[in-house]
């Protein structure tokens, strides 16, 4: 079988196969055929011989019943009989017989020696006969043991029977081999026309053809190779479109900050003496870099999940503690324009995701409840375990936001209308596309606080074929 792969050619594998199959089955039929027929042979030819010791016996017995009945008798020798023995047949010179009465040769053939040709008197033996080779003997007497009768045949005339029956069964089989090879190549040639009409279809295809593949009378065998390409060609396409989306919507929304911090820096530049204008314009191009590099990494975040797809492994992971983390993080903010941050958080909350994406999730929703919530507002962060479900729930006091919006919130780069806050409008894009990675599912509403309560709900993980962070 390593011998076959090495063949470059999935053809030439499958016609070395076959033909190898082929003479394997012809070479093991020829030698079962060549071990039945010798069998057969043998056991044929030998019932010849013991038929003709039997007769032979019961000639000698009539002859000597014969002689004590005072009958007149001649006995008859081989010479006498058929004295062109040798010429009627091709074989005559391998067979013989000898009979002896009382011990004495009284009738032989031309081809059988003066001495009993078996030390064998009764059965059949195989012996050497001085210039003869190799010969066959059945040894037979009569009922008195006065008359003793052997039959003999070379074995040399039942190795020619054997060649020439072989000859005849196995020499049609041996001229048609190249028959079945010629056959097995055009078989496998056919059976292998889809795969080269694959490969045609596959090179004629332009770079950015993305469309599924189309092929008439796909063999069953193919259908799941022809799948599978649909299928990659079909996610290729999902990323080729997920790329042009990411750039257009990089080169929409990064050419407001950058044309903002041209506009600060030129200020800056025709400022003069004027330290207050000059350093004015340089915050808001530090504000305005900030904007940019902020929009650059939700860009990106929002990219890396669209590539991903449904394919990013969860792990067990502490809702709470990675809850904890953000909200510490974004403590300072909230102290600086002295808001209430409160977390209500005491009992692990375990789920199946990714510590960082969640992370991202938590910090995408605390930080708009932050971002759009006034100076002195009130947060709150709740996470809660109930009924095979983690919930995460975080509310405001800001403004909120009208019902008639609510149902936008996730469509990329939107953004209410009269918002004052900086933003890009994809925070919500993230949070939705997260959430749909790790099964959960999000929600908001008015807030009992009387703005935005927005609700993460996800699986409990389960604790066996996890593992811990």
């Amino acid at each position: 079988m390593i011998l076959f792969n090495r063949l470059e050619s999935l053809q030439a594998r499958l016609l070395a196969l076959l033909l190898t199959m082929i003479c394997g089955v012809w070479i093991s039929a020829a030698a079962l055929t060549w071990i039945d027929t010798r069998h057969e042979i043998d056991e044929l030819l030998d019932a010849h011989l013991a038929q003709s010791a039997a007769l032979l016996v019961a000639q000698q017995t009539d002859t000597d019943e014969a002689k004590r009945d005072d009958k007149p008798y001649r006995l008859h020798t081989y010479d006498d009989r058929h004295p062109d023995a040798p010429t009627l047949h091709k074989y005559a010179t391998r067979v013989a017989f000898q009979v002896f009465h009382d011990g004495k040769l009284t009738l032989h053939s031309g081809t059988a020696p003066e001495t009993p040709m078996s030390p064998q008197v009764r059965g059949f033996a195989t012996v050497d006969l001085p210039d003869g080779g190799a010969w066959r003997v059945f040894g037979a007497q009569g009922n008195e043991g006065d008359v003793q009768v052997f039959v003999g045949e070379q074995l040399r005339s039942r190795q020619s029977i054997l060649w020439a029956v072989m000859q005849a069964v196995l020499m049609p089989l041996l001229v048609t081999l190249p028959i079945l090879a010629v056959l097995g190549w055009l078989a496998v040639r056919q059976s292998l026309a889809p795969l080269r009409t694959l490969s045609e279809a596959l090179a004629r295809r332009q770079p950015q053809a993305v469309v599924p593949l189309v092929i008439d009378d796909t063999p069953t065998e193919m259908v799941p190779v022809v799948q599978s390409l649909n299928t990659l060609l079909a996610r290729i396409g999902q990323m080729m479109e997920t790329e042009r989306r990411f750039t257009a919507d990089a080169a929409h929304e990064l050419r407001t900050p950058i044309a903002a911090v041209r506009a600060q820096a030129q200020v800056a530049q025709g400022a003069g003496d004027d330290v207050d204008q000059r350093d004015q314009a340089l915050r808001h191009t530090l504000e305005g870099c900030d904007r940019a590099s902020h929009l650059v990494a939700q860009l990106l975040t929002l990219s890396r999940l669209e590539t991903a797809g449904n394919t990013t492994p969860g792990v067990r992971v502490d809702a709470c503690q990675i809850a904890r983390r953000v909200a510490a993080d974004l403590a300072p903010g909230a102290l600086a324009r002295s808001q209430v941050l409160t977390l209500d958080c005491d009992a692990p909350s375990l789920i199946a995701a990714d510590e960082l994406l969640t992370g991202v999730l938590i910090r995408n929703l605390l930080d708009n409840a932050l971002r759009y919530s006034p100076d002195g507002a009130q947060v709150t962060v709740a996470l809660t375990c109930k009924g095979g479900l983690v919930k995460l729930q975080i509310d405001d006091s800001g403004p909120g936001v009208p019902s008639a919006d609510l149902a936008r919130l996730g469509e990329r780069f939107y953004r209410g209308l009269g918002t004052a806050q900086s933003g890009s409008g994809l925070g919500w894009s993230i949070v939705r596309r997260i959430a749909d990675v790790y099964r959960a599912q999000v929600a908001a509403g008015p807030s009992s606080l009387g703005g935005l309560c927005v609700t993460v709900t996800w699986p409990i993980a389960p604790d066996q074929g996890s593992r811990q962070i």
